[in-house]
């Protein structure tokens, strides 16, 4: 399996993403790839923060592009202390071998409830198969 880690700081958060092809699934209307993604939200800031949610662009060759809103991030709305980590796994599926995702977090500092924006790297997806 082929894995790749992205890594990106924006105001004292760092967001590390490690991605992996995890198969084809084929349907009667055509196959999908199967990415899924393990992602690492660390605070380096001296102050408290909340994760409220994210918003994902997702470029697709197979299908075009497409963008998800939501709150949190698998149902959860983490608060981070100065140093603390928080993980956790996602996945996605496309129409094509070959595709990506970016976004922000939304985010807010928990001792005033000042919003910011998180960068979320670039993941770049590509089936194993394709890289031979």
């Amino acid at each position: 399996m082929i894995s790749n880690v992205v890594t990106e700081v924006t105001s004292g958060i760092r967001v590390s993403v490690d991605t992996e092809y995890s198969g084809r699934y084929f349907r009667r209307n055509g196959s999908l790839y199967l990415f899924s993604y393990h992602v690492t939200i660390e605070n380096l800031s001296n102050e408290e923060v909340q994760l409220l949610g994210r918003h994902w662009f997702i470029f697709d060759t197979g299908d075009g592009p497409s963008e998800v809103e939501g709150a949190g991030v698998i149902g959860k709305q983490p608060i981070l202390k100065p140093g603390e980590v928080h993980h956790y796994q996602s996945g996605c599926h496309l129409r094509a071998s070959i595709g990506a995702m970016k976004g922000i977090y939304h985010m807010v500092r928990t001792n005033d409830q000042t919003p910011f924006k998180v960068k979320i790297p670039t993941l770049q997806f590509f089936a194993t198969p394709r890289l031979n």
